[in-house]
């Protein structure tokens, strides 16, 4: 080969290699804390997010997946991004219901108990819930419920009356109040500790997803499961506004519409997920009920109290937020 060729060679190969350190140097990666395990579908459709993110901007923009907690613990990961200690996260969303009762209007007992009501609360409930989150400079991008929350205990249960003193999961204030109200004994505890909870005494029920129950893989600590269906709590996924504002618009748009779609995919899984971990807890032994009309009366009885004082702290947002959901 020629001189001038090799040279030729050698200038073009040094301006790839250039070019390609400098599109690596100016990458931007995200690091997104998440409390569930990564088995755990709401984890699942995260990770497809994150991995839809990199694929649309060619890689400038990654999501690095913290799970399970170990960035940050779950009631902290709200404050991390507000704070800008993390660009992005997800957390339970009722979780910030002592900040505004707004938040937590999904988890009131019994107000929308299957998926076309939880879609409709939904749409009634964003414009609230993003007001409120631009005040402390977040945005949602995305938010997907779990499936409609059932009983799970160490006996059969007939009534309200049968759950006095039962030492009970609770794992936000509404369902604190809820266990208060039924005359059990609230005990904040987290997903992964669940078992452990229940193998130390901590707790001898939970009102929890299908999809909770089978992975925290109940059997071993339950006997019952009655379907109460009494909520369809949604966890959501916020940016910080400031990180998001960094973005080219290329990456913006990116972001968006890979969480437009994660939405949608993540409202499906849900769907999927209530059959699916439901056969799992029968097929483990665990004893599949039907609420008696007893228990439901009771239930939508206290539900029904919770509301009322629900209105009364929501104030003028969720007078409106609930004349909008009641349409």
């Amino acid at each position: 080969m020629k001189p001038l060729g090799r040279k030729l060679i050698l200038t073009v190969a040094c301006v790839v290699g250039i070019c390609s350190f400098a599109a690596s140097s100016f990458a931007t990666t995200w690091d997104m804390p998440t409390p569930y395990p990564d088995k755990t579908f709401h984890t699942v459709n995260i990770i497809q997010f994150a991995t839809d993110v990199e694929k649309a901007t060619g890689g400038s923009l990654k999501i690095k997946i913290h799970s399970a907690g170990s960035l940050f613990k779950h009631p902290e990961i709200s404050k991390a991004v507000r704070g800008g200690q993390v660009p992005i996260g997800e957390f339970f969303l009722s979780l910030l219901s002592n900040e505004n009762a707004a938040f937590g209007t999904d988890s009131q007992p019994f107000l929308a108990t299957n998926y076309q009501e939880a879609r409709k609360l939904w749409a009634a409930q964003k414009p609230v819930i993003t007001k409120l989150l631009d005040k402390q400079n977040l945005m949602p991008l995305f938010s997907v419920p779990w499936p409609p929350q059932g009983l799970y205990t160490k006996k059969m249960i007939n009534s309200v009356d049968d759950l006095k003193g039962i030492k009970f999961r609770a794992y936000n204030a509404t369902l604190e109040k809820f266990t208060n109200l039924v005359g059990a004994a609230p005990t904040q505890i987290e997903v992964p500790d669940i078992p452990q909870a229940f193998a130390t005494g901590r707790v001898d029920a939970m009102i929890t997803s299908p999809s909770t129950g089978a992975n925290s893989k109940a059997w071993d600590f339950i006997t019952h499961y009655t379907d109460i269906q009494a909520w369809l709590p949604k966890n959501i996924v916020v940016v910080n506004k400031r990180a998001f504002r960094k973005l080219s618009q290329t990456e913006q748009q990116a972001v968006l519409s890979a969480a437009a779609t994660a939405e949608k995919r993540g409202w499906e899984m849900s769907q999927k997920e209530t059959t699916t971990k439901t056969a799992i807890l029968k097929k483990n032994g665990v004893i599949i009920v039907t609420p008696s009309k007893a228990l439901m009366d009771g239930l939508k009885k206290v539900g029904g109290q919770m509301l009322k004082d629900w209105k009364k702290s929501a104030g003028p947002e969720g007078e409106a937020l609930l004349k909008a959901y009641r349409k």
